[in-house]
């Protein structure tokens, strides 16, 4: 009973599905759906209104055209066919019921091919990076400020866009491949093999996320939501304050705070769980507001959205997850 009537958890994705579902109204109050069109000045239409007749005095006859013999009056005339034979009645009948991609709306098959879209573009431009960053290094951090600088960019800008805009997005998807190449080309120089362990950690992650909102084992509820929105301002802070330490007090360590030791033990790890765990969240949220607005029968374009929600909460799990892998087996 919370799912229902409650705002969409990611905020992208909310921005975006608030409008067009809702959008319209007919007179009556129920959705307006394409093809809908509205009587003028809420008056009858023409088929609802009844001819107007002469009005007759009182003791006459109607008058009526005098028909000559042999011709039937205008009243018997046969009717013109309307409609077709019972055969094609019954067909009609038979015929499947529209589906929403039938209507021009948003289904799930559209958003997984065009999040397999992005994050094919996203992969095969950091594979590009990463070849690039080991035929010159010096390239390594071009491509990785350029990429963090430019996706930040297209990142915030398409979060902020109510109508989705591809090539924007597809833009958004070539930066973060770049910077995604680059630093998992340095992460790799690190840690041979920590590259393809965090990618098949952020797949396996993904997918019990979806198998725990597919089953009910997780519901987003309003309780759900205000921890999640609690959580990503809190995390925020401490990456705003962590990168003011990596930037000012370099000493720290390469990780910032997250490298200070306790016990032996890096602070990191504990921190980089957390993060997994917020990313894993965010994507049970993009999952829930995806199906939201399915059954609300956004637009079909809204699928790029959607694709473009769950791409960024897949970059930031693999960031997490790549960065706790370095924490353990890294010697800094």
């Amino acid at each position: 009973m919370d799912r229902e009537e409650k705002p969409m958890s990611n905020p992208v994705l909310s921005r975006a599905f608030e409008g067009p579902a809702t959008k319209g109204k007919t007179p009556a109050g129920y959705p307006v759906h394409p093809g809908y069109q509205p009587q003028p000045g809420g008056q009858q239409s023409q088929w609802q209104q009844a001819p107007q007749q002469p009005q007759q005095q009182w003791g006459q006859q109607p008058q009526q055209p005098q028909q000559q013999w042999g011709q039937q009056p205008q009243g018997w005339q046969q009717a013109p066919q309307q409609y077709g034979s019972p055969e094609s009645l019954q067909q009609g009948y038979n015929m499947p019921s529209p589906t929403n991609a039938d209507m021009g709306r948003m289904t799930v098959d559209d958003v997984v091919v065009k999040t397999g879209t992005l994050v094919g573009v996203v992969a095969v431009v950091g594979v590009i990076a990463a070849f690039i960053a080991g035929s010159n290094p010096n390239l390594v951090m071009p491509l990785w400020i350029g990429g963090l600088i430019g996706g930040l960019v297209l990142g915030l800008v398409n979060a902020f866009r109510r109508e989705p805009s591809v090539p924007l997005i597809m833009a958004y998807a070539v930066f973060e491949g770049a910077f995604l190449g680059a630093i998992s080309w340095w992460a790799n120089a690190i840690v041979p093999g920590v590259v393809m362990q965090a990618v098949f950690a952020t797949f396996v992650v993904a997918a019990v996320c979806l198998y725990l909102y597919r089953s009910g084992a997780v519901k987003v509820t309003q309780r759900f939501q205000s921890v999640l929105k609690l959580a990503l301002i809190s995390y925020l802070i401490f990456c705003v304050i962590n990168l003011g330490v990596v930037l000012l007090a370099p000493q720290v360590g390469l990780f910032g705070i997250r490298s200070v030791e306790f016990g032996g033990i890096a602070l990191g790890l504990g921190i980089g769980l957390i993060a997994v765990i917020i990313a894993s969240m965010s994507l049970i949220a993009d999952f829930d507001s995806i199906s939201k607005g399915v059954a609300a029968g956004v637009p079909s374009r809204y699928a790029w959205t959607a694709a473009f929600g769950i791409t960024v909460t897949l970059v930031w799990m693999y960031i997490e997850i790549l960065r706790i892998l370095l924490i353990l087996f890294s010697n800094d």
